[in-house]
Parts: C-alpha cells; structure tokens; sequence
C-alpha cells in the first residue's frame, strides 16, 4: 500500500521521536514532554533530545534579542 501510494515507510518508534521532538520544539517543557513519553527521568529526555533543545536555545536567545533591541528603541522614544 506504502509504495502503490508513494509514502516513506514510517515506523511507529518515528512518529513517538517526532512526537517528542514537536513537543520541545513548541516549548513544552522536557519535564513535561518526558512524562509524556513516560521517561523516567527527565535526564533520558534530554540526553535523548538535546539537538532539539539546542535550537529552542537559539531561538529564544533571538527573542531575547529582538526583546532588548525593541526595548532599547522604546526607552530612546520615550527620553525625547
């Protein structure tokens, strides 16, 4: 059926790892994300997700910075 219709073989263990990897991803917390996948440790999910978490990490230092430059703007509009 896979090959009649022209979809990739997806195994059950790829839909749990994209799962998981949406769920970090879109901010859930890895304590969260890691009950979820009944983990019992939230060291296994970060171990087993961190590339995932890395760029979280990065993207919230970008909002970090958009943060502070936009503030930055608002306090030189706000000292005229």
């Amino acid at each position: 059926m896979l090959k009649t219709n022209d979809l990739p073989h997806i195994t059950f263990h790829d839909l749990r790892h994209t799962n998981a990897s949406l769920m970090l991803a879109s901010g859930v917390s890895s304590k969260v994300a890691g009950n979820r996948l009944g983990h019992s440790k939230v060291s296994i999910t970060l171990d087993l997700y961190s590339h995932v978490l890395e760029s979280v990490d990065r993207e919230t230092a970008e909002k970090i910075d958009m943060l502070i430059k936009n503030n930055t703007n608002t306090m030189k509009v706000l000292k005229r």
